[in-house]
């Protein structure tokens, strides 16, 4: 077995050599909700209220559950909306209007995996096959194979399965309920952020575009590598895809035994500088009952710490799901 996992893209053949222009590099003061937002109208809900009732009445194990098997005619043109914005948009779609009043957990938990089924193809969000991943706060500390998600601490921008080795497409939300204090949302588009390396230094960009380490948080099979080698940047097919996460390409060097390159680290320090910059991302709050979807491979989002509830029944629970158009529904693809 090899001592270090590669990943799915190929050995660079191209670099994204000029500014990208259009939705998909966008800046704060270039977009608003209507960019991004989508709300449920009644005729939807109403649809979505009837496969409740329906599986009320002949219940059925979530990962059973298909979309193909109820009327979602209405639905399935909100989730062309959610395709459109994710493909030819700003990366981000939030669907709202979710009655979380008349649902329990687990018939809303039930909805959300039903549209994602209309996006694309749920694949396992952990090595272990988990298909819909519990975000909350663990009170776990952060560090070799315990995921960020699982604090409350800080996230910085990121693209969800840096390290993996097939990064899903689509990275889908849905909130049970949000932090009592905190807990907001950061969206960035990585074209955006990319024209502005480049305008800053071609040379910094361009390491970025050769492999650094990634540690694997753990998720793998026993003996495989702990570390991942793949580049930051990918570009091929006229698409971009990033694999970001500062923590996890530092502690990949650790786990190598490897040190950062002078070049890399200055190349790191200019690309979070760059995410740093307040004109260049949005904030979210994300509300109960609704649903997020972010376009993987160059929308990076991050999150602010937050405070839960005192009574546990209304802590910050999110659910999270992974989705690919191509490959198995393993997690590695």
């Amino acid at each position: 077995m090899n001592d270090i996992a590669q990943a799915d893209t190929v050995p660079v053949s191209e670099i994204l050599d000029h500014p990208v222009l259009g939705e998909r590099a966008w800046s704060r003061d270039e977009v608003d909700t209507s960019n991004w937002r989508i709300e449920l109208t009644d005729s939807m809900v109403a649809e979505l209220i009837s496969v409740v009732t329906q599986l009320r009445s002949a219940p059925l194990p979530l990962l059973l559950c298909r979309a193909r098997d109820f009327l979602l005619v209405e639905c399935r043109t909100v989730v062309q909306q959610v395709r459109n914005k994710l493909h030819h948009g700003m990366g981000l779609a939030i669907v709202s209007g979710l009655p979380m009043n008349v649902l329990s957990k687990q018939e809303a938990v039930t909805i959300f995996w039903l549209i994602g089924q209309m996006l694309s193809n749920p694949v396992a969000t952990k090595w272990d096959g988990t298909m819909l991943y519990d975000v909350i706060d663990t009170e776990k500390e952060i560090g070799y194979g315990v995921r960020a998600a699982e604090t409350n601490a800080e996230l910085f921008f990121h693209t969800d399965n840096a390290f993996g080795l097939s990064v899903p497409d689509y990275v889908g939300l849905l909130c049970i309920y949000p932090a009592a204090r905190g807990g907001i949302s950061r969206f960035c588009s990585m074209y955006s952020v990319h024209n502005e390396l480049l305008k800053l230094s071609p040379k910094l960009l361009r390491r970025l575009y050769e492999p650094v380490y990634y540690d694997r948080q753990e998720e793998h099979c026993r003996g495989a590598s702990k570390t991942l080698t793949a580049p930051v940047f990918h570009f091929s097919r006229q698409q971009l895809t990033v694999r970001l996460s500062f923590k996890l390409i530092r502690r990949g060097y650790a786990l190598a035994g490897q040190r950062l390159d002078a070049l890399l680290v200055e190349a790191l320090e200019c690309l979070e500088h760059i995410l740093r910059r307040d004109e260049m991302s949005i904030e979210y709050r994300i509300e109960r009952g609704e649903m997020q979807f972010v376009n993987n491979h160059w929308t990076a989002h991050a999150r602010s710490a937050f405070e839960d509830e005192v009574n546990p029944k209304y802590r910050r629970h999110l659910v999270r799901s992974w989705y690919r158009e191509q490959g198995r529904p393993t997690y590695d693809g």
